[in-house]
């Protein structure tokens, strides 16, 4: 027996000398998803979207479960849509959620991704103002100094705002903020306004400020479309995994569109730092499968095709983006069909109008 082990040692001693291994499990992959934002003192976590509630939901660790080799890295960027463009471009993430303006940027810029589906529509921006202002309407804020942080899918939300009240982006000083700037500028009364979302709630809780406008009581058009992407690279080497996480997205919006489900959901995202306050009174207004919707409907396509044209116009790009190619929709539609879903959520026209077929 002696003689035979010791053979066995010389034989792997000699097939390690040159270059053999004995066989290990398959290397692991690491799955890298990047979100356009953070919580509150830089919570891991986000609300807002079906983003966060996949991430703080553990629907990706769920679909995962049983794959050893899987292991998932999320990431939250202070810096928001330009943070997760600058990771793109230096291939730190394989998934990315950010708003329509950046990811359009990023795109005109040669970043090369794929629109997979939908994970946040219509969910509104708002106006704020300090507490007494006499700012009462968008035609209100014509001469005015308004806050807002460029290069955000508040941006473009806000330019459409203006433009559809007889304004636009010359006919107010725009002061580039990101979201806590603009509160505290607000609370200081060193802006006139400011264009934001959901952080402004908790200050006019506080009796800091007013909001005079939401733009989904006025046109759900305005509306800011956040989506998810995935590096062309990655689901080029990886579409089986690829299509397991956007199933997995897909159970994270269904789960998120029940209105059963309404105050759990407030809950999850309340991880965020979010008070469930605010996240209750951001929802009130809409049925949440209305802000859940993962589908590439004409209002989608039409959304960013717009949003293309406005930001060619407004020299925030200077490259011709196509959208018809960005869109890789086979992977939806077959989660969609897998999970008895394809006709779940309603589909929209271009105009915002329920399609009946």
């Amino acid at each position: 027996m002696k003689r035979t082990l010791a053979k066995s040692i010389l034989a792997l001693l000699a097939a390690l000398a040159l270059g053999g291994a004995p066989a290990h499990a398959a290397e692991q992959l690491v799955i890298r998803l990047g979100y356009a934002g953070v919580g509150t003192d830089n919570r891991q976590f986000a609300s807002g979207n079906t983003w966060a509630s996949a991430h703080a939901g553990g629907f990706l660790e769920e679909e995962f479960r049983n794959d050893p080799n899987i292991k998932l890295e999320w990431y939250f960027f202070r810096g928001a849509g330009p943070a997760v463009n600058e990771a793109l471009a230096n291939k730190q993430l394989d998934f990315a959620s950010q708003g329509d303006l950046p990811s359009i940027i990023g795109r005109a810029n040669g970043l090369k991704t794929k629109l997979l589906l939908v994970g946040g529509t219509r969910r509104p921006v708002y106006l704020a103002v300090p507490k007494g202002s006499p700012i009462r309407s968008i035609e209100d804020l014509k001469g005015r100094k308004v806050a807002l942080q460029l290069g955000t899918n508040n941006h473009l939300s806000a330019v459409k705002v203006l433009a559809a009240h007889g304004l636009s982006d010359k006919s107010v000083s725009i002061v580039n903020l990101d979201a806590s700037a603009a509160n505290a500028a607000l609370a200081s009364k060193d802006v006139d306004a400011a264009f934001g979302d959901t952080s402004f709630i908790r200050l006019q809780e506080q009796g800091l400020i007013d909001i005079p406008y939401n733009s989904n009581q006025d046109n759900p058009v305005f509306g800011r479309t956040g989506s998810t992407f995935v590096t062309e690279e990655f689901e080029k080497a990886h579409p089986d995994v690829t299509a397991r996480v956007v199933k997995a997205f897909v159970k994270a919006a269904q789960w998120s569109s029940e209105e059963k489900n309404r105050e759990p959901l407030i809950a999850l995202w309340a991880k965020s730092g979010t008070p469930e306050s605010i996240l209750r009174a951001d929802l009130a207004p809409d049925p949440l499968a209305f802000r859940h919707s993962p589908l590439i409907d004409p209002f989608i396509v039409e959304q960013y095709r717009t949003r293309v044209t406005q930001s060619k116009e407004f020299g925030l790009i200077r490259r011709e983006v196509s959208v018809d190619d960005w869109f890789e929709p086979k992977y939806l539609d077959a989660a969609l069909k897998e999970l008895g879903l394809a006709t779940y959520w309603t589909r929209y026209a271009a105009d915002g109008k329920a399609l009946t077929n």
